[in-house]
C-alpha cells in the first residue's frame, strides 16, 4: 500500500469520526478542512471534497452542494464504520477504545 493510500484511509476515518461527534451528524467541507489539522492532516479543500465523494460512493455519507459549499451528513452505515462496528476497505479501522 502506498503512502498516499494510507493517508487517505486515515483521513476518511477522521472525517467519519468528526461527523459522528456532531449533534446532527453534519459538517460542511470548510469545517472539516478546519478541524482535521488537529489530527495531523492539512488537506486542501479539493482533497476533502474528493474524500467526501469517495465516502458517498461507499454509502458512508450523503452530500449536497449548497451555494458552492459541500455539506456532508453521516449515514447509519458511516456511523457503524466510525465506531468500529463495521469495516470498509479503504477506511482505516479505529483503534480499540478510540471511538
Amino acid at each position: 500500500m502506498s503512502y498516499g493510500e494510507v493517508v487517505a484511509e486515515h483521513l476518511r476515518i477522521t472525517i467519519l469520526r468528526l461527523l459522528a461527534e456532531q449533534p446532527d451528524y453534519t459538517l460542511n467541507d470548510s469545517m472539516i478542512r478546519d478541524l482535521v489539522p488537529q489530527f495531523g492532516f492539512r488537506p486542501s479543500r479539493d482533497n476533502v471534497r474528493t474524500q467526501l465523494a469517495w465516502l458517498a460512493e461507499q454509502g458512508l455519507v450523503s452530500t449536497q452542494c449548497n451555494g458552492g459549499c459541500y455539506i456532508a451528513h453521516l449515514t447509519e452505515r458511516g456511523e457503524e464504520v466510525a465506531k468500529g462496528y463495521a469495516t470498509v476497505p479503504g477506511v482505516k479501522r479505529p483503534s480499540p477504545g478510540g471511538a
